[in-house]
Formats: structure tokens, sequence, C-alpha cells
């Protein structure tokens, strides 16, 4: 068996993954696979439509190839790291591979567990996930929501191998909108944070790139804090804010400008959209099958007119 540094998760040996899409997020967790000893490169497979993307991966010693009809024939997991619009089309060319045996896992924004399953055979154990672009320097934030024929033991592997590249929580599909627009959008929300941070220091008379490290570094720290003490954030705030100080001030400024509820509101907002964008990825499915049914009837209608001759 292999294992991770802690010695608590494995795998089987014999197990194989398979990445349809060689993007960046499959390039970050194949790299947290192997360098946490979870798996062997060779045991590893990705297609891609962009060969620069391939090259990219099989420099990890990641087998590669064109076709994804390979990686699903050849993977006891698959996951699914392509653009939303192309899951559905990308399913249905594979379909005629999957088997029982086979646990499909899709990393794309706003398709749901519904699309997958309808683009799958009966009973194909699906997962989903949103993970987020930390993963890339394995800290990652994911959550994942099993589909209905998963079997004892599939959420427990998908999350073991997304802790290899950071954190990883159970929930429900209900609640991945709001996880994309928490921690699937959020780091754009530190990087701006930074930004502003190093912006700040620039103005009071730091040169730039001290600015810059001091704002990262600080915000890194924040973060560790929350996470390792187990308090609460508002506790920890207090902790820093001295009677008639620096740092009081500064909050008193920020509550006057409505960070608090520019940030409450930058979630909201991008949970909408990614609202939005499930929705439209839905009626687009739905509007699929219906064509399909549509075809499929005049087809049989076409047939029996001519048997009728």
């Amino acid at each position: 068996m292999a294992r991770t540094e802690d010695q608590r998760f494995t795998v089987s040996e014999s197990m194989t993954i398979g990445f349809i899409g060689a993007g960046r997020m499959a390039q970050a967790m194949s790299r947290g696979f192997i360098s946490k000893g979870i798996l062997k490169p060779h045991k590893i497979m990705a297609s891609d439509a962009v060969p620069q993307m391939l090259d990219c991966i099989r420099e990890q010693g990641v087998r590669t190839s064109r076709s994804n009809l390979e990686i699903v024939e050849n993977s006891d997991l698959v996951i699914i790291a392509v653009k939303p619009h192309i899951v559905s089309t990308v399913l249905q060319e594979v379909s005629c591979k999957v088997t029982r045996e086979k646990l499909f896992l899709s990393i794309a924004a706003g398709v749901t567990l519904d699309t997958l399953e309808r683009n799958l055979p009966s009973q194909t154990r699906v997962v989903r996930a949103m993970p987020n672009t930390p993963a890339l320097v394995q800290s990652g934030a994911t959550v994942i929501a099993p589909g209905s024929s998963v079997l004892p033991g599939d959420k427990e592997l998908i999350q073991g191998l997304f802790r290899t590249i950071g954190i990883c929580e159970a929930g429900s599909e209900s609640q991945l909108d709001a996880v994309t627009g928490l921690s699937g959008s959020g780091p754009a929300y530190g990087f701006l944070a930074i930004e502003s941070l190093a912006d700040g220091g620039v103005k009071m008379g730091l040169p730039r790139d001290l600015a810059q490290k001091l704002a990262a570094q600080t915000l890194l720290g924040a973060a560790k804090m929350v996470l390792e003490s187990g308090k609460h954030p508002g506790q920890l705030k207090d902790e820093v804010c001295s009677p008639r100080g620096t740092t009081i001030a500064a909050i008193h400024r920020l509550e006057e400008m409505g960070f608090r509820s520019a940030l409450i509101s930058a979630v909201e907002t991008a949970t909408n959209k990614a609202k939005e964008m499930g929705a439209l990825e839905s009626q687009k499915q739905q509007e699929t099958v219906l064509l399909r049914e549509s075809s499929t009837e005049q087809t049989s209608n076409v047939q029996q007119a001519r048997s009728s001759q």
C-alpha cells in the first residue's frame, strides 16, 4: 500500500487515476498525489486537446494520451477537469466505456450531479468537487458532494486525495454555489487585499517589494492563526487591538468604509453568479435531451411510414 507522510491515508497499489483535461488544476492534483507518495507517476494518465498541457503534465512522469476513451478504459478513478461547457460532450463520448467499477470525479464549476449522471450510464459512481487555485501550491480548499450511486469508501477516497493539496470537507451539492462564492472566488479577494495593503505601505514610504512581501506574509500568518489556534477570528482581532492603539483606529476606519459589508456582498454576488451559470448549464442539458428525443421520434415516425408503404 502507498502511504502519505502522516501514515493515515492509503490507496491500493493497483489503483490508477486518469485526468480528462490536463490544465493547471489537473497538474496541481497529480503533483500532490505524487509528492505525498499516494501514487507513482506511471499510475496516472491524462488527456487533453492542447499539446502544451500534455507536455507540462508529462514532466511529472505522468502518461499522456490524446484519447479520452483510453483514459476511461485504463483508469479506476476518472477526473473530469475540462471547461464546464464541454463536460456533457466529453461524458457522452466516453460513456460506452463506463462500468460500475469506475468512479468519476468532476471539478467543473456549475456542472450539477444531475447533469453528470444523465450523461453517464445508470448507477455510475459520481462525485462533484469545488477546489480552488491555491491547490497549485498545495494550499487548496475543497468541498465535495457525492452523487446518488457512490459506494462506501468513495467519499473518503476523494477527500484523502484532495487533502494532498490542502484541506477538503464533505458537504451537500446545495452548498457548492456558496463554496464557489467563498473559497472558489476567494483567492482573488485575497490577492486584491494583498495588493491594496502593499499600496498602503508604498503610500506611507515603504519600497514596493518589501510592502508586498509584508502584506502577503501578514495575511498568510493571520490565516494560519485562525486555522491552528481554534480561536474565533473576532477574538484574534481583539487581541491585536490595544486600547487607543493604531489597530483599533484602523479597524474603525475600515468599518466606516464598509469593509465587512463589501466582502459579504462579494461572496453573495459570486454565489448568485454560480447559481446562474449552473441553471444555464442545466437548461442547455435539458434542451439537448429534448432535441435528441425529438430526433429519435422523427426517425421512428419516418421508419414506420416507410414500413407501411
